[in-house]
């Protein structure tokens, strides 16, 4: 799947994908009083300020090549001031929540653009790009949702279920938890990230 698109396009996708997440994580965390990325330059589509030597090239790079079919990176989180946030709790979770947010409403929009496309037959050669770009935000987002530390899912989690015994623990054993997730994170993401994916486009994936 996607073979036909060029390498550099795909990872070029992924690394603008990876840096509007946390883009939106610096916007939110200002929206609800921090400034400390607005400080730090961090509220920039400029990928110097945001790569990550692992995350945003070496680990994409290998599993492209492998043709894994789950590419998956990540960029330098944006930090954040809890002390500064008008309700620190809640706020938190609204913060981690605004990344897959940004992800999934990437995924809708051009997954729209697919659907007129497909409607109008204009622009075919594109369809291919346009989905793909559908395909790893679907990916991200759905990815960062999980509720393993230091995923996004897990602040959001520590939010709805506050324990402070639940939340040593994962937190204790997160890194842990996930390299084993991401093992077999493809079997359990790609049934999910199919489904929005259709939903998403109209095209329906095997």
């Amino acid at each position: 799947m996607f073979t036909e698109i060029p390498l550099v396009f795909q990872l070029i996708i992924l690394l603008f994908s990876v840096i509007i997440h946390e883009v939106f994580h610096g916007l939110a965390a200002l929206y609800f009083g921090d400034d400390t990325a607005e400080k730090m330059g961090r509220l920039t589509l400029n990928p110097i300020k945001h790569l990550d030597p692992i995350g945003s090239v070496l680990l994409p790079l290998i599993l492209v090549i492998m043709n894994s079919g789950f590419v998956f990176g990540w960029a330098k989180p944006v930090p954040y001031n809890p002390l500064k946030l008008k309700n620190p709790r809640r706020d938190t979770a609204l913060l981690a929540l605004s990344g897959p947010l940004a992800n999934f409403s990437l995924a809708l929009f051009f997954g729209l653009i697919t659907r007129v496309i497909m409607i109008t037959s204009s622009f075919i050669s594109l369809l291919p790009y346009l989905m793909f770009i559908v395909w790893i935000n679907l990916i991200l987002g759905i990815f960062n949702l999980m509720p393993i530390p230091p995923l996004d899912g897990s602040k959001i989690l520590f939010y709805l279920f506050p324990s402070r015994e639940l939340e040593m623990i994962l937190s204790q054993y997160g890194i842990i938890l996930l390299l084993f997730f991401i093992m077999f994170a493809g079997s359990i993401i790609l049934p999910l990230v199919m489904i929005f994916f259709s939903l998403f486009t109209g095209i329906p994936l095997a």
